[in-house]
């Protein structure tokens, strides 16, 4: 199986910054990374893309980053991390780790997902 951690969440000033990490720890070594993502929810709304991340390190970002967020991995990716500045959060929102491994030789698909790390803009 594969068990991600969040963390970094918190409070951030209107225009601070802030770094979230997600740590993935692989038990089956038949599993294979194939790409590792940052999604977001806020209250009432659907989860969205921020930013994923493929095995081949091209990144693609949502609309809405603007060139503000950076997402990037250890080589071994068992660490992701999003870089994210210039932060305006209106509402609080819950930042979710997200990761797609390949399994054996069929190479069959499993998406897994973190627990979430919450981060609120200061008032």
């Amino acid at each position: 199986q594969v068990q991600l951690v969040e963390s970094g969440g918190g409070v951030v000033q209107p225009g601070g910054s802030l770094t979230l990490s997600c740590a993935a720890s692989v038990s089956d070594h038949m599993y294979s990374f194939n790409n590792m993502a940052w999604y977001r929810q806020a209250p009432g709304k659907q989860r969205e893309l921020v930013a994923q991340i493929r095995y081949n390190d091209n990144t693609n970002y949502g609309d809405f980053v603007k060139g503000r967020f950076t997402i990037s991995k250890t080589d071994a990716a068992d660490t992701l991390y999003l870089q994210m500045n210039n932060l305006n959060l209106g509402v609080p929102a819950v930042f979710y780790c997200k990761a797609m491994y390949e399994y054996g030789f069929r190479l069959s698909r499993h998406k897994f997902w973190g627990q979430g790390t919450q981060v609120t803009g200061a008032s």
